[in-house]
């Protein structure tokens, strides 16, 4: 990967954490409304994986980065 390589990395990674933002806030949302346990529980995964898909496109831009210098 090259340095423009990094950029789209971390451009995925910035769209990944605005979506996981907006889960979160969904989510509290949801909680302050006596939301369902299941819907939380189905929330907290899709947190959890949208926080790895951040880790992946961090990883990447990383070793883009340090390849390109």
């Amino acid at each position: 990967m090259s340095l423009g390589g990094a950029d789209e990395s971390l451009q995925k990674a910035e769209e990944l954490l605005e979506r996981l933002r907006t889960r979160v806030d969904a989510l509290e949302a949801s909680a302050d409304a006596g939301g369902d346990v299941d819907e939380a529980v189905d929330g907290l995964a899709e947190i959890a994986e949208l926080a790895r898909e951040i880790e992946t496109e961090l990883q990447r831009a990383r070793q883009a980065a340090d390849a390109g210098a």
